[in-house]
């Protein structure tokens, strides 16, 4: 019985292709609609899809049009063709407002953009589009049983963003290391990420870098600069104490406080000096 099971196999296959071939080239649309539906049903979802395709335009104005749009839409979707998806999930919304699956269709829209997003390193285009399709549905959708799931890609965008623009204020905190004027573009670059995501995951490690780069350029610049610029690293250090009193980085800030005093006492003895 074993030696009959690769072939029985085979021949289900066989015979299965063999149906979808048949009946894609015939001009029977209720022969196609049935076997779309079937494969549908199995998740046999590129064959779904050739078919449901086929039989679209034929069922536009009749009762099943609205099944065989949305049907249509999914095959995509499960595809993982969300930028087909996205199109014709809206069509489906715009040629089916009244519809019981309207609600979902149009968070499908929204997630096929989701799933277009790009890792935050890349440009951020499509998470901006996403953002604003995410937007747009809960606002419509208040109490749609997707509500929850469209707050949280909206979150996870949010952060994907932000991520994006302390990466690239980090990355002028590093460059600045070896160059002032970078380094005071790195500093303008952190202030603007505080003041912009005052609600971010990464404000509490801008605020510290925003003390680290302030210090760094404080203790590197030139005597008639540095008074004036200890203080200003003086304060940002006041300022990430203030707002995360508990911060991860009060070791690294701590230090840094003390390097900041330890450079205002000697600035000042040197400049006591120079005055006798």
């Amino acid at each position: 019985m074993k030696r009959f099971i690769p072939i029985l196999i085979f021949v289900a296959v066989f015979s299965s292709c063999n149906e979808y071939q048949k009946v894609l080239k015939n001009e029977d649309v209720k022969a196609k609609y049935d076997l779309a539906q079937k494969y549908y049903e199995a998740k046999d979802f590129k064959r779904s899809n050739r078919l449901f395709e086929q039989i679209a335009p034929k069922y536009v104005g009749k009762p099943q049009g609205e099944r065989v749009m949305f049907f249509l839409a999914n095959t995509y979707f499960q595809r993982e063709d969300y930028n087909m998806a996205s199109y014709q999930f809206e069509r489906f919304v715009k040629s089916y407002p009244k519809s019981d699956k309207v609600q979902e269709a149009a968070f499908l829209v929204a997630e096929s953009f989701y799933m277009l997003s790009p890792n935050y390193s890349l440009d951020q285009t499509d998470t901006e589009k996403a953002l604003v399709k995410l937007q747009s549905y809960i606002n419509t959708y208040p109490d749609s049983e997707f509500f929850d799931e469209a707050n949280k890609m909206a979150k996870t965008l949010t952060t994907k963003k932000e991520r994006k623009a302390f990466e690239i204020a980090k990355q002028f905190d590093k460059l600045g290391e070896f160059d002032l004027t970078v380094l005071k573009s790195a500093i303008a670059a952190l202030d603007n990420f505080a003041s912009d995501h005052p609600g971010s995951v990464y404000r509490e490690e801008a605020l510290f870098l925003k003390v680290d780069a302030l210090t760094h350029l404080a203790v590197n610049s030139l005597d008639r600069l540095k008074k004036e610029r200890l203080k200003s690293a003086k304060d940002a250090y006041g300022i990430l104490k203030k707002k995360y009193p508990d911060t991860q980085f009060a070791k690294k800030a701590d230090n840094l406080l003390k390097k900041i005093e330890k450079e205002m006492l000697d600035f000042g003895s040197s400049t006591i000096k120079e005055t006798k």
